[in-house]
């Protein structure tokens, strides 16, 4: 079986997607696996709290993207590109 069969809930991710002018850190937060994940928002002290707490040090940009036309690629995106392209058409 390969690898990627594999679930490992002890395995901890974080990407910081962005520090927000307002002090906000935004980031994903992934268990088991870094392609399923969960968006948040916290102040910066917490947010380094929780990255202690869950043994993991941030890493920083996008995941690699998915080959155009496969069955992954359907699935790769976020709730912020979601917004930045659907939802900033104001008139």
């Amino acid at each position: 079986m390969p690898d990627r069969a594999r679930f490992d809930p002890s395995a901890r991710f974080i990407r910081v997607i962005q520090t927000r002018c307002d002090g906000l850190v935004a980031f994903e937060f992934a268990v088991g696996e870094p392609q399923l994940f969960v968006e948040m928002l916290l102040p910066q002290a917490q947010f380094e709290e929780f990255c202690e707490r869950q043994g993991v040090a941030p890493t920083r940009g996008p995941l690699p993207a998915a080959p155009e036309g496969s069955a992954e690629h359907e699935w790769d995106w976020s709730l912020q590109a979601a917004r930045e392209q659907r939802f900033r058409h104001e008139p």
